[in-house]
């Protein structure tokens, strides 16, 4: 859209308005509308009127109020609404992130590796920085998972660990 590197912040406004009014698969509703209880009326609209304009126009005040306090009660509904719908988008991507998951045959007692992800200076160890410790002894398994785990010597570590971070040692 834009034409040069320098007039990008011009565009902004536009890929905003079109993000807000645009319905979220998540939620099933516009952004615009969660925020404000109303749709939002495109610029485009008010030129070439739509039929929700021309029926605006044609109802007496009294009316359009009563309208527009039948919407606001019912704006508790919708976003409840909204809120299901992110549950369901929220089990259905579970569900695709859980089809990758190969399940593994760890148990305790088991020697794992852990991965260092601290930082380490780099004039000290640079591109050959270790990138798993260990051996350690597998303790316990946690309710959510996570993982005890404990030195050669039976020192235990402090806290928990995430799976995701081991692998099996094979001596």
């Amino acid at each position: 859209m834009s034409d040069n590197y320098k007039d990008w912040p011009l565009k902004i406004p536009f890929a905003l308005w079109g993000y807000r009014t645009s319905i979220k698969t998540a939620t099933g509703a516009t952004p615009y509308y969660l925020v404000y209880r109303m749709e939002a009326i495109h610029p485009i609209e008010l030129e070439v009127p739509s039929l929700t304009i021309l029926l605006e126009r044609q109802v007496p005040e009294a009316d359009w109020i009563q309208a527009r306090y039948d919407s606001l009660v019912l704006l508790d509904e919708r976003r409840l609404n909204a809120l299901y719908q992110v549950r369901l988008y929220q089990k259905r991507i579970e569900r695709a992130f859980n089809k990758k998951v190969k399940p593994r045959k760890i148990k305790e007692g088991d020697l794992m590796l852990k991965s260092v992800r601290a930082l380490l200076p780099i004039d000290t160890w640079g591109k050959f920085k270790p990138n798993w410790a260990g051996p350690y002894l597998r303790k316990r398994i946690l309710t959510g998972g996570a993982v005890r785990l404990t030195d050669l010597d039976g020192n235990d570590f402090s806290n928990p660990t995430n799976p995701d971070q081991l692998k099996k040692y094979y001596p």
